[in-house]
């Protein structure tokens, strides 16, 4: 009996040990926390005076990347293993791959317009901004070249600045589904997924200072009309995103205005 168990045993603490190590290695797919505070819904008693609404639509988010995979190509980002792959601790940016390798291999994600019966793009539903992203790609791994192809499904969650003028978003990996390839792989593709997004991508700046602030010449009065957004709120409903952005206005008057 003893004989009979030790395999099993033996086997179940080297898959446990497997997985553990597994996850080391990939680290926390953690985000740092969103700057700013977390954007909320409109109040339900009305908007403050001084309010614009922005109303967004889903057709005008296909536009938008559309224009992107046509004229810049698919957005990509590294893909990386662990944290020695970008700071050697060495201090010099060589790969232990030959760079011919790494050239025909490339650790890479690079995001397609659709595949895997997916279409990438932003939707809005049942009160979140959720966004399907077909991808491919490919890692070097012990001098094994690894292509992958398929799509994760992700949320995007808004924060706003106030002192820096900015809304941020931040994509949340959900989950990732690999073609052919176990479902056992997809907890550690999720993890991957996410920290590469995490190091490369979040937070995203969806609106800036510049295309927030309001400085309108009044030249009947030698001055200049200000106007800094106080507070940001959003809406999301079937196939459209509202957003309730509040400003408080101020005069300057005579010269130039000061920057936002």
């Amino acid at each position: 009996m003893r004989r009979f168990l030790l395999p099993i045993i033996c086997g179940f603490v080297g898959l446990v040990i497997g997985v553990a190590l597994m996850l080391f290695i990939i680290g926390s797919s953690k985000a740092k926390p969103l700057p700013g505070t977390l954007i909320k819904a409109p109040d339900p008693n009305g908007d403050p005076p001084g309010t614009a609404v922005v109303m967004l639509d889903e057709k005008f988010f296909d536009s938008l990347l559309g224009s992107i995979f046509r004229d810049l190509g698919g957005p990509s980002f590294p893909l990386e293993l662990t944290m020695m792959e970008r700071n050697p601790t060495d201090g010099s940016n060589a790969r232990l791959l030959p760079a011919a390798m790494s050239n025909e291999c490339p650790d890479v994600v690079v995001l397609a317009t659709e595949g895997s019966n997916v279409k990438t793009g932003v939707h809005f539903t049942g009160g979140k901004i959720v966004a399907p992203l077909a991808f491919s790609g490919s890692k070097n791994i012990l001098g094994a070249c690894v292509r992958f192809k398929g799509w994760a499904q992700a949320s995007i969650q808004l924060s706003f600045d106030q002192a820096k003028q900015t809304v941020y978003g931040q994509i949340n990996v959900e989950g990732v589904n690999l073609d052919n390839a176990p479902e056992a792989l997809g907890g550690i593709a999720t993890l991957l997924v996410q920290r590469s997004i995490n190091q490369r991508l979040n937070p995203l700046e969806i609106l800036r200072a510049p295309q927030l602030a309001i400085a309108m010449p009044v030249q009947s009065t030698n001055g200049t009309l200000q106007a800094k957004v106080r507070d940001v709120r959003a809406e999301v409903t079937d196939g459209k995103l509202t957003l309730h952005i509040t400003y408080d206005f101020t005069g300057v008057r005579g010269g130039q205005p000061p920057p936002s």
